[in-house]
């Protein structure tokens, strides 16, 4: 008998494959994850309530928002010229934000963000969905509060405890503040890179626009930043920049949020970035924007740069504008005419192309651009044609009339230092037909300044050629002599002494021993040298005539004239009361002399300079507010009504038929001013004005010295303050000062009616008693002991330099 068969054995179970393995235990896991997300949410929201609530900060930082806003300097028309503090933020309300932009930021920081009550719990399965398949964590469950929680109250460090108390303290600003309040706070608190905080200030930055002007693109872009400001910066980096920017348009596409249509246009759509942070300033205003600083920090402290501040200035935007063109043409003019000095400097060039660009940018990056003067590496050169790499990488090829300032540089026989070749670091222009240029940056210096008359309002004020360059102020701070542009001072001395525009001075030679000045012989000299004996005051002053200035002070004394200009504002102890103050050997800053030259416009008063109009916080309330003084109201008299008109009258004569008379060209019959020009011609002035405008032009070099032999007041000064005026005046219509009852006319000349012919008016100066003035008529005799020569003249101080530092003995104006 067989045994009975044994079953057959069982066919095992065929193992299942270790992807499904695999995928079972993920979902497994991550059914577990949810849960658990849930769970651990809860379990936050558990402990925030019963335990650790107590222990969080307050949120009185937000619930009592004072975001840190910088101070803002505007011009009186609103042109922002001056922003200072370390967060450039522009606050801005919820209300006001573009909707595209607030779904933009949604879309890409937090869809849900109006549905969670503060940590979303779909955020945090999605970071551990990504942490499991990643094997580290890849994605962030943060929301839009608890990224407030952390930039108000936490530190950035990515620990377990940090993102607990960021969770806690998320439900404790939910609790608090509406989901408005919330995205409004982050949305003006965030950084966005540039040192731009906030939406708005970014909008500003970046394109140069207010927030609700911006586009979908732009929103898009914008919205990209929070997440790395760094890495997707448009400015550093464009290329990473564009594609977040579709990612977020993509997300606003997908939650329909905008439709395929306004997605493909955002996407093609080229972003206009403004270039460079000093783009942001339409206006170049640099030096006022830095006394406005300083008088702010003086008054508020480090608060200054934090609380909001909004200082409107007297400053016209376009008068400032013309100023800075004006000076800059002139100096650039200037220097053109001294010669092209050759590169700023040489660096080697590698042949391999990133190490070039690398050393062209490195070279490049110390000697950033100065307004439309840009540097640049030259790579090609020969006297044809010169090739060189701009600091964007850009390449300006100039040829023809761009290589004509710069020829002698670019020939075979230059010196080494001095000649254009690889590698040579040179500046250059774009030129008005829009070709380039070599050009070069001045070494001279200037200031221009403009104000009211009436008031004293600052119109322009244009410390130096740049202020990158040189942040010396030379409207405020160079103290430097005036030459002839201080003579109609000693002029309007003379006048209430009897002397009038029909006086007859002697224009003859002078000398004083060395026994009279106590120290080296002094023989003042007319410009141009030459004598031309006898002439009316009206044609001494036309001519700039300096012996006949010496004379009139010697006349009226000296510690009379000295006491007499403080009127103007000038300060006694910076001109001496010795005879060299008749031909400007003190010291005067443009601001000064705008001031003073303001009297002679506005009829005889003295009106206080002044720049800040306004101050006010970021919530409109006044904090200050200027109160001037104003000409024919409550401005004290400088000068009589007389002597101002007749001034007027004599300054006027200089404009149209004197040393000024170059102003002609702009076709108006009330302008009026002074040349000046001192010693070997160390500084160059043009002081003048308009019945509604005075303005000052100076042009020197911080360590004086020679700016030529016949560069003058009139031929440096002068074309700068005429192309000021052409702009600032255009429109205006021509003004008469009124003639005052106190002044007579006869045989075509001014007098005052208490010093009438035969009656008290001084009719001649140093002119022996035989002398005759050009129309023939005789003239009194002088006093015994004022006739020509250096008779009735008191010695010069003794020991005076010769130099114009020194008090400007010798100093000599122009004739023309």
């Amino acid at each position: 008998m067989q045994p009975p068969a044994s079953p057959p054995p069982t066919a095992p179970s065929a193992p299942a494959p270790r992807g499904r393995r695999l995928l079972t235990k993920l979902l497994a896991g991550l059914t577990g994850l949810a849960a658990a997300g849930a769970l651990a949410v809860g379990l936050v929201v558990a402990y925030a309530l019963i335990v650790a609530s107590p222990r969080l900060p307050s949120i009185d930082a937000l619930t009592d928002y004072r975001p840190k806003i910088p101070l803002r300097i505007y011009t009186a028309d609103h042109v922002l010229i001056g922003e200072f503090g370390d967060e450039r933020r522009d606050v801005v309300h919820i209300a006001d934000v573009p909707p595209y932009l607030k779904q933009a930021i949604l879309a890409i920081e937090d869809a849900r963000f109006y549905d969670h009550g503060g940590v979303d719990p779909a955020g945090v399965v999605r970071a551990g969905m990504a942490a499991l398949t990643n094997g580290h964590a890849t994605q962030g469950a943060s929301t839009i509060t608890m990224q407030v929680a952390r930039n108000f109250f936490l530190s950035s460090e990515k620990t377990y405890t940090r993102k607990v108390y960021e969770m806690m303290l998320a439900y404790k600003i939910e609790s608090e503040l509406t989901k408005d309040q919330i995205l409004e706070v982050y949305m003006n608190q965030i950084y966005l890179g540039q040192r731009a905080y906030g939406f708005a200030s970014a909008a500003r930055i970046y394109f140069g626009k207010s927030l609700k002007d911006i586009t979908l693109a732009e929103a898009a872009m914008l919205a990209g930043l929070p997440k790395a400001p760094s890495a997707y910066n448009p400015v550093v980096n464009p290329e990473r920049a564009k594609l977040r920017q579709r990612y977020i348009l993509q997300r606003m596409l997908e939650l329909g949020y905008i439709a395929q249509a306004k997605y493909e246009a955002a996407a093609k759509e080229p972003l206009a970035l403004v270039k460079g942070p000093a783009q942001q300033f339409s206006v170049h205003a640099e030096y006022v924007a830095e006394i406005v600083r300083q008088a702010m920090y003086q008054q508020y402290r480090d608060e200054a740069y934090t609380r909001g501040l909004i200082v409107t200035t007297t400053i016209d935007s376009a008068d400032q504008a013309s100023a800075y063109r004006a000076l800059r043409r002139g100096l650039l003019a200037y220097d053109a005419r001294r010669g092209y000095r050759g590169p700023e400097a040489f660096i080697d060039l590698p042949a391999e192309a990133s190490a070039r660009a690398d050393a062209i940018a490195d070279a490049l990056s110390a000697r950033p651009d100065t307004g439309e003067i840009a540097a640049a590496v030259v790579t090609v050169a020969d006297p044809r044609r010169v090739e060189a790499v701009l600091a964007d990488g850009s390449t300006a090829t100039i040829e023809g009339d761009g290589l004509r300032f710069s020829a002698a540089a670019l020939s075979a026989r230059a010196q080494a230092a001095s000649r254009i070749r690889p590698g040579a670091i040179v500046r250059v222009a774009k030129r008005d037909d829009g070709g380039w240029a070599i050009v070069q940056l001045p070494q001279v210096e200037g200031a221009f300044i403009s104000i009211a008359p009436q008031d004293g309002a600052i119109r322009s004020l244009i410390g130096g050629f740049d202020f990158n360059k040189n942040k010396f102020n030379h409207v405020t701070q160079a103290w430097r002599q005036p030459g002839s542009s201080f003579k109609p001072f000693i002029y309007s001395a003379s006048l209430d002494k009897g002397l009038g525009p029909a006086t007859v001075i002697n224009d003859a030679p002078l000398f004083f021993s060395a026994a009279q000045t106590g120290g080296a012989p002094w023989e003042p000299k007319n410009y141009g040298g030459g004598f031309d004996g006898p002439m009316t005051m009206r044609t001494a002053l036309q001519k700039s005539r300096n012996l006949v200035s010496i004379r009139i002070l010697a006349h009226i004394g000296t510690h009379y004239a000295q006491q007499y200009v403080t009127r103007f504002g000038f300060d006694a102890e910076r001109h001496p009361a010795y005879l060299p103050m008749a031909l400007g050997a003190g010291l005067v800053t443009p601001l000064q002399m705008a001031s003073a030259y303001s009297v002679f416009a506005n009829g005889g008063y003295r009106v206080n300079p002044y720049l800040i109009g306004e101050v006010t916080d970021q919530h409109g309330t006044v904090l200050a507010r200027a109160v001037p003084i104003v000409a024919e109201k409550d401005a004290p008299r400088a000068i009589d009504a007389r002597n101002a008109y007749v001034m007027n009258s004599l300054l006027q004569s200089v404009a149209q038929h004197g040393t000024g008379a170059k102003s002609n060209e702009l076709g108006r019959k009330d302008l009026a001013g002074k040349t000046g020009t001192t010693n070997d011609s160390r500084d160059a002035w043009f002081a003048g004005y308009q019945h509604t405008l005075a303005a000052i032009a100076w042009v020197g070099y911080d360590s004086p010295r020679s700016l030529g032999d016949r560069e003058t007041g009139g031929g440096v000064a002068l074309p700068i303050w005429m192309d000021y005026m052409r702009d600032a005046l255009k429109g205006l219509p021509e003004y008469t000062m009124p003639m005052p009852a106190e002044i007579v006319s006869a045989g075509g000349e001014l007098y005052f009616d208490a010093f009438s012919p035969g009656h008290g008016f001084v009719a001649s100066v140093g002119v022996p008693a035989a002398a005759e003035t050009a129309a023939g008529e005789k003239h009194e005799a002088e006093p015994p002991g004022a006739a020509s020569g250096t008779a009735g003249i008191e010695p010069v101080a003794a020991g005076l330099p010769a130099t114009d530092n020194g008090g400007g003995a010798a100093s000599p104006t122009e004739s023309r």
